[in-house]
């Protein structure tokens, strides 16, 4: 089955302890959030979100990290928001009409009026071991997950892992 799918992203760019937001005009998803938008046909994930924060913000960004992803199904289209993070950036700030843009204190966020989900997506940006945020019907509401992701780079996951999968093997075999 083929499945139409929709990408955008976001990007948390940091300066120390601020980041960049974005008060967004656009009505269908107003509020406070980082920078981002659609991934335009025949470009890459990396050059859209580079170029959205550029349109939206006037600054350039250098190696923005993929750090997760927030997606969900509606109307038998997937949308996906590619979550990037860099504190590489030069240029000068400047609003667009996509929103006023400015520094705020990471941890002043959550006092803001931030858009819809928005407090709970910071999860994703600045917890390691959370990878996707997950929306899902149940009825008529709305619901989500967070996924856990699975840090291959660290030895000690990998020793948890390889004792898991011997308990489970050793089970399989002697069933």
């Amino acid at each position: 089955m083929n499945e139409n799918v929709e990408f955008t992203n976001l990007c948390m760019v940091r300066d120390g302890d601020r980041v960049l937001v974005i008060h967004r005009k656009k009505e269908d998803w107003p509020g406070i959030t980082f920078p981002g938008g659609h991934v335009e046909v025949g470009e890459s994930f990396t050059e859209s979100v580079i170029r959205e924060v550029k349109e939206e913000t006037g600054l350039r960004i250098v190696s923005p990290q993929i750090c997760g992803m927030k997606d969900w199904v509606k109307e038998g289209i997937r949308y996906v928001v590619l979550f990037y993070k860099t504190e590489k950036f030069d240029g000068e700030l400047i609003s667009s009409e996509e929103g006023e843009v400015w520094w705020e204190a990471l941890k002043e966020l959550p006092k803001l009026d931030l858009s819809l989900d928005m407090e709970d997506m910071l999860r994703i940006f600045l917890e390691e071991d959370l990878s996707e945020f997950f929306y899902y019907q149940d009825g008529e509401d709305w619901k989500y997950d967070f996924k856990v992701n699975f840090n291959t780079n660290s030895s000690k996951d990998l020793i948890y892992f390889f004792k898991q999968s011997t308990v489970w093997l050793a089970v399989f075999l002697f069933l």
